[in-house]
């Protein structure tokens, strides 16, 4: 039976240093810092590469987050996988549990994730999953 959880997410994004060898406008870096609140009250650190076209509101990026808390009063950790691109503004995101990569009372666990940004900055997330082994 697949579950949902939603709320707010507060996000930190900090500029990494290019890598060695890369060119430092071709590929941008940052680390993840998150805070989620609602049905899933945890914390998560990641790692995010994104490239910027020279077309405006074009890009794409790829990241990867560790999540550790509790979903829905059952406490563990997870892996999200984040696949995203913008053509001209309009954009396109898969935010995926990477299977396997629960531990605790999520063992099992599998699902996709949105996420939507208000106009101001406000970040919220709706979770979509399967616990396998549960009602």
């Amino acid at each position: 039976m697949t579950k949902r959880a939603s709320g707010p997410f507060d996000v930190k994004l900090t500029p990494m240093a290019p890598e060695e060898g890369t060119v430092e406008a071709a590929l941008g870096r940052m680390t993840l810092d998150k805070r989620y609140h609602g049905g899933l009250e945890a914390t998560s650190q990641g790692q995010m590469l994104a490239v910027r076209s020279p077309v405006e509101g074009s890009a794409g990026y790829v990241a990867m987050e560790r999540v550790s808390g509790t979903l829905d009063g059952r406490s563990g950790t997870f892996a999200l996988q984040h696949s995203g691109t913008m053509t001209r503004g309009a954009p396109q995101l898969v935010i995926t549990v990477v299977p396997d990569s629960a531990t605790g009372e999520l063992v099992g666990l599998a699902g996709t994730m949105t996420i939507d940004i208000a106009p101001g900055g406000q970040h919220s997330y709706a979770f979509q999953y399967t616990l396998a082994g549960t009602p």
